[in-house]
């Protein structure tokens, strides 16, 4: 029986199909209304649908399945350099039902709303950081405008501005030290929303026994190990560790011809947030991890750059989570690293 590939290009109010009729070779371009998609599909034969891995692209992917059909989403970058001359929805859409053609094209999971759900709490909490970060820094700006010279750091150069707003409050106009007080009470404000982000991710890890194992790899704390399980989830997905380390960009770029390749700085392809996670999670291991610390790490210290080291241990730290959760095994700190603190 053959099964009849669909391409779709997502829209927020304008679908766009493209596809082959088996049968005849026909090919049929359809455009439909945002409502009318899943009618559409439920009046026809199970297929496969492919979708760029856009926004709402999970959203429709599980939808989909439900009404049974197949669906692969494929990232952005792979589809483009199958857009025929001029760029618009129909050609996107025929683009996509050609590049899922590729047998040795890969594919994006889809995420179930559980993932989608933690993934957003990460994704607000980045950007409560961002903005915190942002009315520190102004705030310290313009005190210093001013004559104030706060310490580095966030909550150092918070706990002097009582102080500064009080030596400076007979040259400061009333207007502007009501104003920065009431930046003072946002700042407080964000913070308790990141506190509480943080406790309801500690919640959720409390049903995920894949999470507390995660943890217990040095460098890997709350924050990333339910962001890994988040954005992944089937690890299967990854045929090894080194796919996965190449899927948050850890491992060189290459370039070569002629049989010789050149090996040059990491790729930074794929998810950075994760990668982001991981780098700071292995530069804390490297920078504070002194007892116990794997001697493969020393070694590297003395003849490669600092931030080298730490790139290597968080590609090390990506291949040992694909390990876990392939293998479902607990975490166990290496023989040499045991012998190591014995002496």
């Amino acid at each position: 029986m053959q099964i009849t590939t669909y391409g779709l290009d997502l829209a927020k109010r304008v679908m766009q199909l493209h596809w082959v009729d088996m049968e005849t070779g026909e090919i049929h371009r359809k455009q439909m209304k945002r409502r009318a998609l899943l009618e559409f599909f439920a009046n026809r034969q199970p297929g496969i649908v492919a979708m760029e891995a856009c926004g709402s692209a999970h959203y429709w992917g599980r939808e989909l399945r439900k009404l049974g059909h197949e669906v692969r989403l494929v990232a952005a970058q792979f589809v483009r350099p199958f857009v025929k001359t001029n760029k618009n929805d129909a050609a996107d859409a025929a683009a996509i039902w050609e590049t899922v053609q590729r047998p040795d094209m890969r594919f994006v999971a889809v995420k179930s709303e559980e993932q989608q759900s933690v993934l957003s709490l990460h994704r607000i909490r980045e950007q409560l950081i961002k903005v915190r970060t942002m009315q520190v820094n102004q705030i310290r700006g313009l005190l210093y405008e001013f004559g104030a010279d706060l310490p580095q750091g966030r909550q150092k150069g918070l706990k002097e501005v009582p102080d500064a707003l009080a030596d400076l409050e007979e040259s400061l106009s009333p207007m502007f030290l009501d104003t920065v007080r009431q930046q003072l009470k946002r700042l407080e404000q964000m913070d308790k929303d990141i506190a509480d982000i943080e406790k309801r991710l500690t919640l959720w890890k409390k049903n995920q026994e894949a999470v507390t194992r995660l943890m217990a790899i040095p460098g890997v704390g709350l924050l990333t190990a339910t962001a890994i399980i988040a954005t992944v989830g089937d690890m299967k997905s990854f045929r090894s560790g080194r796919e996965f380390a190449a899927f948050l960009g850890l491992v060189p770029r290459q370039s070569g011809t002629g049989g010789k390749v050149r090996l040059l700085g990491i790729s930074k392809r794929g998810d950075s947030y994760l990668r982001k996670l991981l780098t700071h999670g292995a530069r804390a291991v490297v920078n504070f991890q002194i007892k116990n610390r794997n001697p493969w790490m020393d070694k590297l210290l003395c003849r490669r750059p600092h931030n080298v080291v730490v790139v290597a241990q968080a590609n090390k730290m990506a291949r040992t989570i694909w390990a876990l959760l392939v293998k479902n095994t607990e975490y166990v700190a290496s023989h040499t690293i045991n012998a190591a603190s014995i002496s």
